[in-house]
């Protein structure tokens, strides 16, 4: 118990939520990391992890990254998550997730939940049926659908503007893109550089994803170390978090990392470091990433589509104001990314304290 408050304290996490269902088999945490913004958004990840220990660093670290991503991205909402401990292939069922909702409307809105991995947008709608405080549900019910076709955008428009600062280049025509994971955002972001005529190289564990991008959008299929140590202008980590690493840094070979994976860099301070030195730019992933969130928050004052495209248009700014930080402060753009978003939440308490007051 010691070490679960001390976890917690880390973080400066404000609220854990154990979730236990014998009936239903459920097994959850949901974690609140800050509500200074807002109400905290954050999805539900459904993943077999080895234990418990491993399911509360995983939501502890995850909820913490969407207070940065909601604050940069000029949300007003604060930071969650929840992770489901199973497998969502073999324990996944209609009572599970209806349990989930009850838990998630326990919390009274202070937490919304959404699609992350493992879950899909036929599981919000089951959710749904117990629980409001839901985002990511289908169209036909009034919301966005599936938030990965405009988290890919981010990230095309996201590379735009990594490549203008770093290369001065305009365009992704006729570069070399190499992408680790090919689930929902990765092929729709080879959906995205296809237009552009990017030479795209691809790996994914599942040999049926990475069969329907070669098939859909001539995807050139290469093994994951091959991918680690190509000459590329930018690889993108689509798929799990902590793939930049000492190890993989001596072997990369690109202009620019820029990936919709969460938390990226195995530890930051370090990883960032390394990779200043070698000369590649990271796009910081909770920035580059949001266009998923920016979707669904958009369900919350009811749903507008060219909004929200015009919202994941706009991460090309967000992210040539951190370049510009960053370069001016001789900081990372990791560090720029944390300060402006740390400093917004922190003015905005200032000012609420202040309203409060009188």
């Amino acid at each position: 118990m010691n070490q679960i408050f001390e976890n917690i304290t880390d973080k400066d996490h404000e609220q854990i939520v154990y979730c236990n269902d014998p009936s239903s088999g459920l097994k959850a945490i949901i974690a609140i990391h800050s509500t200074a913004l807002g109400p905290a958004l954050g999805g539900c990840r459904m993943y077999p992890y080895k234990n418990e220990d491993d399911a509360l660093i995983d939501v502890l670290r995850l909820s913490r990254g969407m207070t940065y991503k909601a604050s940069i991205a000029n949300l007003n909402l604060g930071g969650g998550k929840a992770v489901i401990i199973g497998d969502p292939k073999k324990d996944k069922s209609e009572v599970l997730l209806r349990s989930f909702g009850k838990f998630v409307d326990s919390l009274n809105g202070k937490y919304i939940t959404a699609e992350d991995v493992g879950m899909s947008v036929h599981d919000m709608e089951f959710i749904r049926m117990e629980t409001n405080h839901v985002t990511g549900i289908k169209r036909a019910m009034g919301g966005s659908g599936d938030p990965s076709i405009l988290t890919a955008l981010g990230l095309y428009v996201g590379m735009q503007a990594a490549l203008k600062k770093k290369l001065n280049i305009n365009s992704l025509k006729g570069l070399k893109v190499g992408i680790q994971g090919l689930g929902k955002v990765g092929y729709y972001l080879c959906e995205n550089l296809k237009k552009d005529d990017v030479e795209i190289y691809g790996y994914d564990i599942d040999k049926n994803r990475l069969d329907e991008a070669i098939q859909d959008h001539g995807v050139i299929p290469v093994s994951n170390d091959e991918l680690l140590s190509m000459d590329l202008d930018i690889f993108s980590p689509c798929a799990l978090g902590a793939v930049i690493n000492p190890s993989s840094i001596k072997t990369l070979k690109c202009a620019v990392i820029a990936g919709a994976a969460n938390n990226q860099l195995e530890k930051e301070s370090r990883d960032s470091k390394l990779l200043s030195e070698k000369g590649i730019m990271y796009v910081p992933d909770y920035v580059i990433n949001s266009g998923g969130l920016m979707n669904v928050a958009n369900e919350l004052q009811g749903y507008n589509k060219d909004k929200a495209r015009y919202q994941v248009e706009g991460i090309y700014y967000i992210l040539m104001r951190i370049f510009d930080y960053a370069l001016s402060n001789n900081i990372s753009t990791l560090e720029a990314a944390n300060h402006l978003a740390e400093r917004r939440i922190e003015e905005f308490v200032r000012w609420n304290h202040k309203w409060i007051e009188k």
